[in-house]
C-alpha cells in the first residue's frame, strides 16, 4: 500500500466512525502556545480542548498531522541517517476524543483498522501491546474483549526512575494532562535481532511500536499531585512513515515508496550512485522536508528560535552533500521533487516551491561563508599546536557559528587532535536545560477559573452593566478587592477587548456607586472568558457585584485605527512587494502599529511612499469596514486572508474594507476606513534574515508626525539662512563640498608640518654598523602623516631604517619605512610585524614600507629600545 494510499484509508476509517476530519495544523504553535517549539505530535492543535479552555463543535476528531522534531526537549536531529525510523520531520496519524468515548473504543478502533480485511490486514499474531501496570482496565479489553493473548500483552511498570515515570504513562511535560497508554507493537519476525518491549533486548528492530494509544485521566498540577480529568480524553498516535514500512515489508522508513523517490533525487544532485543505505542521502532526503514543509509554514533561516533550528537542519543537509563530494548548491533542487511526491496531499509545498527554493538557495550560498569562518576560527584555536580542543571551543564553533559538530570530529581526527567530549556534553546539557525551562505544558498558566463564559460586548458597546463572576489578588480567587489591591475581574458581560492578533487589551474602569477598579490591561483566561486586570483604586468589589464596565474610548479608538490600518498596509504590501509577504508578527497600541513580514531585502524609498499612497487611497475612498461569521473553510474560498501565528476556530470572524482587504480577525476596528484619518510610515528596517519590519502611525498621531517633521524643516532652514524649504538640499550639499575641502586642506597642512619636524629626526637617528635607525614616538600625529614622514626619512638615503609610533585613541598606530637599497636585507614588513607582537598587535607590508597597530601601550617604550637589535641581528 502506498503511503498516500495509507494517509487517506486511516482519515476514511475514522470518518466513517462518527470522527470530524480536522487539517493539519502549521509546525509553527499559535502566539498564545508558549510551551513548543515546533508542532510535534497530533494532540497540540487540541490541546486547549482537553484542557477545558477551548470547545468545539465535534467530540471525536481525525487528522494526519505534520510534525517536526528537531529542537527543545523534542529532539531527534542527531540520530537521523543512522537509525532506520529518526526523523526531523514526520506525520503523525490520529484519532482524538473530548470526553466522548475512553479506553474500550478506542482500542477497539486501533485493533479493527490494523486487523480488519477491509482495511490494513495485518496478521494478528504480528501484534502485541503494552499497558501501564496498574492500568487493569486497558489489560482486561485487550484479553477478555478484543482477545489477545495474555503472552502478547506486556504490562509496563515506572521504569525510569519515579512514580509514574514509565514507558507506558504519557505525560506532555512536568505539569499537564497525563495518563496512562497502551502502545501497539509489529513484530518484524525472529531473524531480525531485538526483543519485546519490557525486555533487555527492546532497542532492537524486531519489535516496532507502531501506534500509541493515550488515555488522558489526569491532570498533574506543580506539586505533582494527580487530579482526574472531568472528562477524561483519547489521544491516540500512529506514525505515517513507521506503518507504511509495515505495510511494504520493509525494516527501514527510508526504504518506503516516498523515501525511495527523495533519495534518487538526493543522489542526483550530489552526484553520487544511488543506494539506500548511504546515511549522507538519508539525512539529505530527511531533511528537505522539514526545511521544505517549516518555510512554507512561515519560519525563515535565522540565529534564534525557530529560524536557528530550520539554519541547523539546512547546514546539516549541505554538509552530508559535502560529506559526498558536492561544494555546489545543489539542496535547494530538491524541492521541486519534494513538490511532485507530497504536494498532492499538501498543496503549499506547490503554491510556495518559487519561495521554498530561493530561500534555500540563499541559505546554501551563506553557508559556505560560514564553512570559511568556521575554519579560521579552528585554525586559530589550533594555533598553539596542542593536541586537545576544550570543550568550550566546539560548542561556540556549534551554537554561535553554526559549524557542524561532525565536520569539527572529521578533522581533529585528521590531525591526530583528542576532542574534550564530555565539555561539549556540559554546554549542551546547559543549552538544553535552558530549552527545556521554556517548555512546560501547564495547565494552570491562567487563573484558575471554572465558572461560566464571559460575553464580549465590545464590537457595539463601549459601556456595559455587568455582573462580578470571579475577583482574583495575586494570582489567587478572593471574594473581595479592597482599595489598593491588585488583581483582576471577571464580568459576564464585557466590553474589554482581551489582547488577541497582535492588538493590546483594552483600558478603562469597572465601577459601582463610590467603588472604582482601573483596568489597565485585559487577557484572556480562556479562550470564551476575560480577564481585567488593574488595581483597585477606591472603594471595593465583591463577587455578585452589578457594575458598569466602560472602556477609555480615546485609547480604543486610536487602537482601532492603526489596526484597521494594519490591514490596508498588509494588503498593499502584498500588492507592491509581492505575493510572498507573509505577516510575521505584529503589534497594536494606540501609539502606532508595528508590522514584522517575510521580505529579502529593504523595501526602498519609492515602495515605502507607494504603500502610504495606497492606504490612503483606501482611507480616502471612506469604504465600510463589514464583519460577518462563516466556516473557516467558506472564508477561505471568499479570499480571506488566514494570518501567520494565529488560532483559528471551525467559525472565524472575517473583516472586509471592499475591494482594499479582507482578513479573518477577532479585532475591533473603525467603521468606516475614512475613520483612519491618515496613515504615515515611521520606520522599516531588517529584524531577522528574511523578515523586515514596518512602524506606522495614524490619525492625530500622525499629525503630530507631520507638524514635527514641518517644525524640524522650519528650524533647518532658519539655521542654513535658506529662503525656502527647497533651498535646504543645495545648502547642505554645498556646505558638504567645502567641508571636505576644508579637510584636505587641513591634511594636507598636517602632513608637511610633520614632515618638516620628520626631518630633524634624522638627526637622531642611530649607527648600526653601516645603517642609520631611527625609532621614537610621535606625539599628535595622525597613521598617514607617519607614513608621510616615514616614507620621507627613508628617502633621505640608501641605509635608513625608520620605525615610527603614535597613540591615538587608546591605540597604538605603527610605521616601518626602509631604504630601497637595503629593503631586500631589512623588510619594513617584517619589522614592522615584530613591533606589533611586542605591543599586542599584527600587521605587515611591503618591504619599503607598512604598517600596524597595537593595544598594549605601556610596552611601546619597551618595543622601540629593542628595535636596533632586532635590525643589529639583519645586518
Amino acid at each position: 500500500m502506498k503511503t498516500a494510499e495509507l494517509r487517506s484509508r486511516f482519515l476514511q476509517f475514522f470518518e466513517q466512525n462518527g470522527h470530524q476530519i480536522v487539517p493539519s495544523s502549521s509546525l509553527v504553535p499559535p502566539q498564545d502556545d508558549k510551551t513548543l517549539l515546533f508542532t510535534n505530535a497530533g494532540m497540540n492543535q487540541f490541546k486547549d480542548v482537553f484542557l477545558g479552555f477551548d470547545k468545539r463543535p465535534y467530540h471525536r476528531a481525525v487528522s494526519s498531522q505534520k510534525c517536526v522534531r528537531a529542537g527543545g526537549k523534542h529532539n531527534d536531529l542527531e540520530n537521523v541517517g543512522y537509525t532506520a525510523r529518526h526523523h526531523t520531520f514526520f506525520e503523525m496519524l490520529g484519532n482524538f476524543s473530548f470526553g466522548d468515548y475512553f479506553k474500550r473504543d478506542a482500542l477497539r478502533f486501533a485493533w479493527t483498522f490494523l486487523t480488519a480485511p477491509e482495511w490494513l490486514n495485518l496478521p494478528k499474531d504480528k501484534l502485541l501491546a503494552t499497558v501501564y501496570a496498574e492500568d487493569d482496565e486497558a489489560y482486561d479489553i485487550w484479553l477478555n474483549e478484543i482477545g489477545l493473548p495474555a503472552e502478547k500483552i506486556i504490562r509496563i511498570g515506572d521504569n525510569k526512575g519515579s512514580r509514574y515515570a514509565s514507558d507506558n504513562f504519557w505525560q506532555m511535560g512536568d505539569t499537564g494532562p497525563c495518563g496512562p497508554c497502551s502502545e501497539i507493537f509489529y513484530d518484524h519476525g525472529a531473524d531480525i535481532w531485538g526483543g519485546p518491549p519490557g525486555s533487555d533486548e527492546e532497542d532492537g528492530d524486531r519489535f516496532i511500536e507502531i501506534w500509541n494509544c493515550v488515555f488522558m485521566q489526569f491532570n498533574r498540577d506543580e506539586a505533582g499531585v494527580m487530579h482526574p480529568l472531568p472528562k477524561p480524553s483519547v489521544d491516540t498516535g500512529m506514525g505515517l512513515e513507521r506503518i507504511a514500512a509495515v505495510l511494504q515489508h520493509v525494516h527501514s522508513n527510508y526504504e518506503i515508496d516516498l523515501f525511495v523517490n527523495l533519495l534518487k533525487a538526493a543522489a542526483r544532485e550530489t552526484g553520487v550512485p544511488y543506494n539506500q543505505n548511504t546515511p549522507s542521502l538519508k539525512v539529505i532526503a530527511d531533511h528537505i522536508r522539514a526545511c521544505s514543509f517549516l518555510i512554507a509554514d512561515g519560519v525563515l533561516p535565522s540565529n534564534e528560535g525557530r529560524g536557528y533550528v530550520l539554519r541547523r537542519i539546512i547546514r546539516r543537509a549541505v554538509r552530508h552533500g559535502y560529506k559526498l563530494g558536492q561544494n555546489q548548491p545543489f539542496f535547494h533542487k530538491l524541492v521541486a521533487d519534494l513538490a511532485q511526491e507530497m504536494g498532492g496531499a499538501y498543496p503549499e509545498l506547490k503554491d510556495k516551491q518559487a519561495q521554498i527554493t530561493e530561500t534555500l538557495k540563499h541559505e546554501e550560498s551563506r553557508f559556505a561563508q560560514t564553512l570559511e569562518t568556521g575554519m579560521s576560527l579552528l585554525e586559530e584555536a589550533l594555533a598553539d599546536g596542542g593536541k586537545h580542543l576544550p570543550g568550550e571551543v566546539i560548542f561556540k564553533l556549534y551554537d554561535t557559528y553554526g559549524f557542524p559538530y561532525d565536520l569539527t570530529a572529521d578533522i581533529a581526527r585528521e590531525r591526530g587532535i583528542t576532542l574534550d567530549e564530555a565539555g561539549f556534553e556540559r554546554e549542551m546539557d546547559a543549552q538544553r536545560a535552558r530549552a527545556r525551562a521554556a517548555q512546560n505544558f501547564k495547565a494552570n498558566a491562567q487563573l484558575a477559573y471554572d465558572g461560566a463564559d464571559s460575553e464580549f460586548k465590545g464590537y457595539s458597546e463601549r459601556e456595559t452593566q455587568a455582573k462580578v463572576l470571579a475577583l482574583y489578588c495575586d494570582g489567587e480567587a478572593v471574594n473581595e478587592l479592597k482599595e489598593g489591591d491588585i488583581g483582576a475581574v471577571v464580568i459576564d458581560k464585557t466590553p474589554f477587548y482581551a489582547e488577541s492578533g497582535g492588538q493590546v487589551g483594552d483600558v478603562g474602569y469597572i465601577e459601582t456607586n463610590n467603588n472604582r477598579f482601573e483596568v489597565r490591561d485585559t487577557q484572556k483566561i480562556k479562550a470564551a472568558v476575560s480577564g481585567q486586570f488593574g488595581i483597585m483604586v477606591s472603594g471595593s468589589l465583591k463577587v455578585g457585584d452589578t457594575v458598569c464596565a466602560h472602556i477609555d474610548n480615546d485609547i480604543r479608538d486610536a487602537n482601532m485605527r492603526n489596526h484597521s490600518a494594519t490591514h490596508l498596509m498588509h494588503r498593499a504590501l502584498r500588492d507592491v512587494l509581492g505575493a510572498h509577504v507573509e505577516q510575521k508578527g505584529s503589534l497594536v497600541t494606540a501609539e502606532r502599529t508595528r508590522f514584522d513580514f517575510s521580505h529579502q531585502q529593504a523595501v526602498t524609498a519609492a515602495e515605502i511612499a507607494e504603500v502610504e499612497n495606497r492606504v490612503n487611497r483606501a482611507v480616502l475612498a471612506n469604504i465600510a469596514v463589514c464583519a460577518e461569521h462563516m466556516s473557516f473553510d467558506d472564508a477561505i474560498a471568499a479570499g480571506a486572508m488566514a494570518l501567520f501565528g494565529e488560532k483559528y476556530g471551525d467559525t472565524v470572524r472575517v473583516l472586509s474594507m471592499g475591494e482594499f482587504s479582507t482578513e479573518l480577525c477577532g479585532g475591533t476596528h473603525v467603521s468606516r476606513t475614512g475613520d483612519i484619518g491618515l496613515f504615515k510610515i515611521v520606520s522599516e528596517s531588517g529584524i531577522a534574515a528574511g523578515v523586515r519590519r514596518i512602524e506606522a502611525v495614524t490619525g492625530l498621531n500622525a499629525l503630530r508626525l507631520v507638524q514635527e517633521q514641518e517644525n524640524l524643516i522650519k528650524q533647518t532652514v532658519s539655521e542654513l539662512k535658506a529662503q525656502t524649504p527647497q533651498d535646504i538640499l543645495p545648502k547642505i550639499q554645498a556646505a558638504q563640498v567645502n567641508s571636505r575641502l576644508l579637510e584636505k586642506a587641513l591634511s594636507t597642512a598636517k602632513t608637511e608640518l610633520a614632515k618638516h619636524a620628520g626631518a630633524a629626526l634624522l638627526n637622531e637617528a642611530v649607527s648600526i654598523g653601516a645603517v642609520r635607525l631611527i625609532a621614537k614616538q610621535l606625539n599628535d600625529t595622525d597613521s598617514n602623516a607617519m607614513r608621510e614622514i616615514a616614507a620621507d626619512l627613508s628617502g633621505k638615503g640608501d641605509n635608513i631604517v625608520v620605525l615610527l609610533a603614535a597613540v591615538n585613541d587608546g591605540k597604538i598606530a605603527l610605521t616601518a619605512a626602509v631604504s630601497k637599497a637595503l629593503s631586500k636585507t631589512v623588510k619594513a614588513g617584517d619589522l614592522v610585524k615584530h613591533a606589533a607582537e611586542q605591543v599586542g598587535g599584527k600587521g605587515g607590508g611591503r618591504p619599503d614600507l607598512a604598517q600596524a597597530g597595537g593595544t598594549e601601550i605601556d610596552r611601546l617604550p619597551e618595543m622601540l629600545a629593542g628595535v636596533a637589535a632586532w635590525v643589529n641581528e639583519r645586518v
